[in-house]
């Protein structure tokens, strides 16, 4: 369960995330992090958010963002808006640490989906770009669809297969959400 002050990091892509104000704290309007990138960061796979929108103010460091097909470095006391269903990827190429104050609006279950992540890669059920096993992809991104969605394969394949493998990824031992993650 997030609530304010609560840090979670990623142990695979080195990300962190600090609460400041969650979801609770706001009535669902949004969540509020402060998000630090370890050194030369994975970029993470092309995703959009198809009910909210984002708020990025680098307070150290330098972010790099792939956004509608071009890609930008931002620098401190730069700032970055992103639509809702606006492609996108970011991480830190640089060789020190990158930290952010980003706000997600409304927040819906984005802290969930953080811990969910944060926990699959601390347990070592990731590849070293923190990225799950399929099985448990199918089960952790159908139940977060509506707050976060990769951009391939399309939406509607996506929603499709993962409808009919989720009988065999829940028999293979694999759950959308751990509570532990949560707690």
């Amino acid at each position: 369960m997030a609530f304010k002050y609560k840090k979670v990091t990623n142990s695979k892509t080195g990300q962190s995330y600090t609460f400041l104000q969650t979801a609770a704290d706001t009535q669902g309007q949004f969540l509020e992090m402060e998000s630090s990138f370890a050194p030369h960061s994975p970029e993470p796979p092309l995703h959009y958010h198809p009910h909210q929108f984002e708020d990025f103010t680098i307070l150290e460091g330098e972010l790099t963002v792939k956004i509608n097909g071009s890609l930008n470095i931002l620098k401190k006391g730069e700032k970055l808006h992103i639509p809702a269903n606006t492609p996108h990827s970011m991480w830190n190429n640089n060789s020190i640490k990158t930290t952010v104050n980003w706000k997600v609006q409304p927040a819906l279950n984005s802290e969930h989906f953080f811990e969910t992540f944060a926990g699959l890669a601390n347990d070592h059920k990731t590849n070293a770009a923190g990225i799950p096993a399929f099985f448990q992809v199918v089960l952790t991104v159908n139940k977060f669809s509506d707050t976060f969605r990769m951009v391939k394969p399309p939406y509607l394949v996506q929603k499709l297969l993962f409808s009919l493998l989720t009988p065999v990824s829940l028999l293979l031992g694999y759950r959308a959400v751990y509570k532990k993650y949560l707690d």
